[in-house]
């Protein structure tokens, strides 16, 4: 992208991948994005294997002496995984009250299309600063051209602070609304980012809050879109309640077909099918399982491993535990 305000850096690793194009496969490079845009490159040349398209953008430039990119790029033909805006019309909420304070909410601030840029009145970012994808990355079956992906999808709201009028806590995290700000050295405003929720404490966005998504990148099509994580450890009744919750971490794909996937904030570590996106097995985990699953063969067995510490930002259960568990024949 071009002249970040955003904070929409490359979070992951790039994938290298054989990319079939034009009728032959081509050694190629996927990166995926926090915007949710995934973007297809010959690795020899750099030149784009998904067409890229500059698209205007937002120019509400709502703070003194910015200038922003009046255009930024977009890959042609390739989904996006998760919403590019938000808008009062997509206020959720669990009762039509609940809906009715986030719509309210949400008509006080500033919002729009994707690449809405920040603002002192505060400006809803959809996909967030945390994506959207975030430094988990994917996952890719050579054989089905799948590649599949988690995603954060709770809208944040950041607010720019004159420097001279902001507190600094770096104590404050994402749990229970709490907001996070950034010293942001040498800027003359201090930005504060916090999800967008109701009153209630629920996101202001339909669930699910966080999803696994797959797609084929031969066809350019979603092949499933599933929910991430269980609510159940953060509401009063642990009801189990399949409505995404926001994490971060990366899937292991399998040849045999398995996604394996901690990510959640409510400490487990899933097997998803490729197939179909159905859950086909869970496992308790000591801790949140917020990093990227490995497998390995010993013995004439096959294993997948997870490291269980936790993620202080998120609110996570913490802990220090590397748990493996042993495939079935």
């Amino acid at each position: 992208m071009h002249h970040s305000v955003f904070d929409f850096d490359v979070p992951s690793q790039p994938m290298l991948i054989d990319f079939p194009h034009n009728g032959a496969m081509v050694p190629a490079l996927v990166q995926n994005t926090k915007m949710g845009l995934i973007f297809v490159f010959d690795r020899a040349t750099g030149a784009p294997l998904v067409p890229i398209e500059e698209r205007p953008v937002p120019q509400d430039v709502r703070v003194g002496g910015e200038v922003l990119s009046p255009t930024q790029p977009f890959p042609v033909g390739m989904p996006a995984l998760g919403p590019l805006g938000f808008s009062p019309e997509d206020a959720w909420g669990f009762t039509p009250v609940d809906r009715w304070l986030c719509r309210e909410r949400i008509e006080e601030l500033n919002y729009g299309p994707i690449y809405t840029p920040p603002s002192e009145k505060g400006t809803i970012f959809s996909p967030s600063v945390g994506g959207g994808p975030n430094w988990g990355g994917g996952a890719y079956d050579p054989q089905s051209h799948i590649m599949v992906v988690p995603s954060n999808r709770v809208p944040v709201v950041v607010t720019l602070i004159r420097r001279e009028n902001a507190r600094l806590d770096e104590t404050q995290t994402i749990e229970a609304g709490a907001a996070m700000t950034f010293a942001n050295a040498g800027a003359p405003y201090v930005p504060k980012v916090e999800p967008l929720l109701s009153p209630l404490g629920a996101p202001c966005s339909e669930p699910p809050w966080a999803a696994l998504t797959a797609v084929d990148l031969a066809k350019g099509e979603i092949v499933w879109d599933v929910p991430l994580g269980s609510i159940e450890k953060l509401m009063p009744v642990p009801i189990p309640w399949e409505a995404g919750t926001p994490g971060a971490g990366g899937p292991l794909l399998t040849a045999g077909g398995l996604v394996f996937i901690g990510f959640t904030l409510d400490d487990k570590l899933r097997a998803f099918s490729l197939d179909t996106g159905e859950v086909l097995w869970s496992a308790d985990l000591p801790a949140a399982g917020t990093a990227i699953p490995v497998t390995y063969e010993a013995g004439g067995e096959q294993y997948v491993v997870i490291a269980a510490g936790g993620h202080s930002m998120f609110g996570t259960t913490l802990g220090d535990s590397v748990v493996a568990y042993k495939l079935k024949r």
